[in-house]
């Protein structure tokens, strides 16, 4: 079908219009304008463009990758000496080959540069490596407070033992190393985090072994890109999570000295039960966290493995389609996807956009698993960052789109949600506050505050929303919507 002349128009507007927001600054944490206006108003695509430039503000924001001076050397810095980290452990396990583009090309496994120096002056870091139940040995590393600390928010002294947290990365090649950001602030206000790499991914091994042989075979795991990987790895990652000297991991196909036979942190880790929990059954303090596929996957694990307590899930959470709500579920999800489009492509999903000339549906973001977690009466909470990408999550330098504070604003829900469910604090009226302090890494192991205005930060495109048992029962379900359009 021939587009109309009224489309045509816009789209030549829109594509003008993200040529030169691409080339131009958003101001910080802009306030939605008052109107609303509608897609029939030229004032709409005016900001549709806005919002499309906003999208590039992690690499051209204030205080964004190109305007902190900072930002660059530490870049070099830190990408080299990790590339030569990596090589070197790759040399030294030559039966364990991890052909992927983290393990081979300079930076892509550097997180943000920044960050460099918060082991040992926020937190403590160790790195580990566990086989999988194919046999491919997996890297990651475990993330604790540091001994005595205090919580750099609120000057409490933290004491352990700590809930824990399990992060399963993205899909698409995506490395241990674009996730520390959230490990390290979780870290530092009381939890032991692990993060890691799936098989085929980052510097994990690409193939796996038949027990006892001590080259890879083929074919289990292969390729990465499968959900069975990311289902696979969220599982034994727990597993190794909850290991003990007394119940060491079992990493399979492991030859003695290869990988580490348990969770060098596991002290820390609160294993007492917990009563308090809000999902009758669930035996451990432990939350599972994903990204894109880690996300499907660990909404599909929550369902079934009764030590976890809580679940969040970054772009998107996964539910009714045969996936059950079992325990409290945070949604942080984007208005795009990898690449950034006009308003009138918004139909589908932000991975897989269709044309939509009358506008984005405000309800779309909460198909995908909120509406399942709300129907199902578990607690649940759907947040959409403004100008926000399916990269808003992973730290990558100077190349593709993400928002300036989606990052910040998915730390502090991602906070926020855990204390509620794993430390059981009465914190609803934070939860649904408009205004949150956050500390971003400015380089040279400085940390400054910054102010995030929620409503500014929320998508006025798509429904942020919550269901939440506001005191433990559920005759007080309170619903809503958490600002911005009608849910």
């Amino acid at each position: 079908m021939r587009p109309s002349a009224r489309l045509r128009r816009l789209v030549a507007t829109a594509l003008a219009g993200a040529v030169v927001g691409a080339l131009t600054t958003a101001p910080a944490q802009a306030d939605p304008p008052q109107a609303d206006p509608q897609p029939s108003d030229p004032a709409y695509t005016a900001r549709d463009v806005q919002n499309i430039a906003d999208a590039y503000g992690r690499i051209q924001g204030p205080g964004g990758q190109l305007r902190n001076t900072a930002y660059l050397p530490a870049l070099v810095q830190a990408a080299t000496a990790r590339s030569v980290q990596q090589m070197l452990t790759q040399v030294a396990s030559p039966t364990r080959p991890a052909v992927t583009a983290g393990n081979f090309f300079p930076g892509w496994n550097v997180g943000n540069p920044l960050r460099d120096g918060w082991s040992g002056t926020r937190g403590l870091s160790r790195k580990v490596a566990f086989t999988n139940q194919h046999g491919a040995l997996l890297r990651g590393t475990v993330w604790r407070p540091e001994p005595g600390a205090r919580d750099p928010y609120t000057g409490r002294v933290l004491r352990g033992p700590f809930p824990g947290v399990v992060l399963t990365e993205g899909s698409v090649q995506g490395s241990e190393g674009m996730y520390e950001w959230l490990a390290q602030d979780l870290a530092e206000r009381g939890y032991v985090v692990l993060t890691y790499d799936v098989q085929g991914q980052g510097t994990s091994e690409t193939l796996p072994h038949d027990p006892g042989d001590v080259f890879p075979t083929c074919c289990s795991g292969v390729p990465f890109q499968q959900l069975s990987n990311f289902v696979v790895g969220t599982r034994n990652a727990l597993d190794f999570f909850t290991s003990t000297p007394s119940r060491p991991y079992a990493n399979p196909s492991a030859a003695r000295g290869e990988a580490t036979p348990f969770n060098p942190y596991w002290r820390l880790f609160d294993r007492s039960p917990d009563r308090r929990t809000a999902t009758p059954g669930r035996t451990t303090r432990i939350a599972i966290i994903g990204h894109s596929l880690g996300a499907q996957a660990v909404s599909q694990v929550q369902a079934t493995d009764r030590r976890v307590a809580a679940v969040v899930a970054l772009d998107k959470l996964r539910g009714g389609d045969g996936t059950r709500p079992a325990v409290p579920a945070l949604a942080v999800q984007s208005e795009y996807g990898f690449t950034v489009s006009p308003w009138f492509t918004s139909g589908g999903s932000s991975i897989t956009p269709q044309p939509s000339p009358d506008g984005p549906d405000p309800m779309r973001e909460r198909a995908t698993g909120f509406d399942a977690w709300r129907a199902a009466g578990v607690d649940s909470m759907l947040v959409v960052p403004r100008a926000s990408t399916h990269l808003d999550y992973t730290d990558i330098p100077l190349v593709l789109p993400a928002s300036r504070y989606g990052q910040d604003l998915t730390s502090v829900y991602t906070q926020l949600w855990l204390d509620r469910y794993l430390k059981h604090r009465d914190n609803t009226a934070a939860l649904l506050g408009g205004r949150f302090r956050y500390l971003e890494p400015v380089g040279d192991g400085r940390w400054s505050p910054v102010t995030l205005r929620r409503d500014a930060l929320l998508s006025f495109y798509y429904c942020s929303a919550y269901s939440l048992d506001a005191r433990g029962k559920a005759a007080a379900r309170r619903t809503g919507d958490v600002t911005g359009v009608g849910c």
